[in-house]
């Protein structure tokens, strides 16, 4: 997994430099900002999970590290062609199997998830409308969240219903992730 990841990190140095696909002040600290800040999800996975979906993938954090750490069934959504062509590329090189869907979400057919991520992606109701499509009745999601999270969550839990956990991550201390479950729409 090691060789894996570090092939990726390789490979995002080099096209960073063509195509933006990390902030520019972050490609200096590839492990710590986005290589370990996706792998701190994958002691939350649920057991067995298999099926992941990750919206607005970008240079692959975090579905394209938990694919290299071992989840079977992979898909990464990304509209702009250029990161889904660097994703394609990633994928292909370190021989790691994953469905690298080159489109808008909304676009996507509804399929069920056992597990939707998705880090710096949208405020967390507008999030959820996004994922909606890929919610099953035992699909957890995992998302990265800023500073942010507190207002997101007061004005998500207005029209829906959760379980909702809180981690600090291990990356950022003004950052959470959230695990939610049992997604329940009132509107």
């Amino acid at each position: 997994m090691f060789e894996k990841l570090a092939t990726y990190a390789a490979l995002l140095t080099k096209w960073q430099r063509a195509i933006n696909l990390v902030g520019p002040r972050t490609i200096g600290d590839v492990w710590r900002r986005h290589m370990l800040d996706s792998a701190q999800l994958y002691p939350l996975l649920p057991d067995r999970a298999a099926t992941l979906v990750d919206l607005g993938s970008g240079a692959g954090f975090p579905g394209l590290v938990l694919a290299m750490m071992g989840v079977p069934d992979v898909h990464l959504v990304e509209s702009d062609h250029r990161k889904a062509a660097f994703l394609t590329h990633v994928s292909r090189e370190t021989k790691t199997n994953v469905t690298v869907h080159a489109r808008r979400i909304e676009t996507m057919p509804p399929m069920v998830a056992d597990v939707i991520t998705a880090r710096a992606l949208a405020p967390l109701p507008k999030l959820l409308g996004l994922a909606e499509r890929f919610v099953g009745p035992d699909s957890v999601c995992l998302f990265l969240k800023g500073q942010d999270v507190d207002s997101e969550l007061t004005e998500t839990t207005k029209s829906m219903n959760m379980e909702v956990e809180r981690m600090p991550s291990l990356t950022a201390p003004s950052a959470t992730i959230l695990r939610l479950r049992g997604l329940i729409d009132r509107g």
